[in-house]
């Protein structure tokens, strides 16, 4: 991480109708880390990412994209500096993976070329790094959660964006593929790209990122690096379950919830 963070945000409030789903939330994103979002399901995370990349622009505060207003991206430019794997992912009938993946190139397109230099190279790579390339002649429609999922994972990686957002991006996936894709996220990072991914799994967050926002209700509850954000009164507090927490286990983090019994065992007397 280094020099000038990738992403500001500065009081940002999101609303849907008389609903808050995000509320006056600022936080830093620093260049070139992984930085995971962390909190129950309905906190605001989703809609989080779909503001920083305009998707769903802000009811009131601002975000900057590496020093400058989001809100003053250019829409091309925009979707050349910030790319994003969404939740819920909708193909047209009858595309294939070949089709699909191109399609992460159309911002560095125009209405009168449809190609550009280093189309070809940014689309092989990403169909390697998401090992893809047996699939390319298939159907979309016709593959499983998990394929998709990876796929869908090509086409942003075909994008070749600085800046990658991910919204639960192991979802569907078996465990094998889980850490292959986290993998390739750390793979990004290394390379000076900057990811910002929504997670459920606390240790996977722990084992994989560098930086954390953990949030309740629509609000930031913690920031920073894993250690000092999960510790067992933040877990409680926030998903309202009790927990062991070790970050230092030789066979990697630990964010367990307590057994039924250690739950129902009375606390000890001093």
């Amino acid at each position: 991480m280094s020099g000038a963070p990738a992403i500001s945000i500065h009081d940002l409030t999101v609303r849907f109708g008389s609903f808050t789903a995000v509320d006056a939330l600022s936080a830093t994103i620093p260049t070139g880390s992984f930085t995971a979002v962390i909190g129950p399901n309905g906190c605001g995370k989703s809609t989080l990412l779909r503001a920083l990349c305009q998707l769903r622009p802000a009811d009131e505060g601002r975000i900057t994209i590496r020093g400058r207003s989001v809100a003053d991206h250019p829409r091309r430019e925009l979707a050349r500096t910030v790319s994003l794997l969404p939740q819920q992912t909708v193909s047209p009938p009858g595309l294939t993976v070949a089709e699909l993946v191109a399609r992460g190139r159309h911002p560095y397109h125009s209405l009168l070329r449809t190609s550009a230099a280093g189309d070809e190279e940014a689309i092989a790579r990403a169909v390697d790094r998401a090992g893809v390339g047996h699939l390319l002649p298939r159907r979309v429609s016709e593959l499983s959660g998990g394929q998709r999922q990876r796929v869908w994972l090509a086409m942003v990686l075909a994008q070749d964006t600085p800046i990658v957002l991910l919204d639960e991006p192991t979802t569907y996936l078996d465990l094998a593929a889980q850490y292959q894709l986290l993998d390739v996220c750390a793979d990004l990072v290394d390379q000076g790209r900057t990811v910002v991914a929504v997670l459920h799994d606390l240790p996977q967050a722990v084992a994989y990122a560098d930086h954390l926002l953990l949030m309740r209700q629509g609000r930031l509850v913690a920031d920073g690096a894993p250690r000092s954000v999960i510790t067992e009164a933040s877990v409680t507090d926030v998903y309202g379950i009790q927990c062991r927490v070790d970050l230092d286990d030789p066979r990697g983090p630990v964010v367990a919830p307590r057994s039924r019994q250690e739950r129902r065992e009375p606390a000890a007397q001093p």
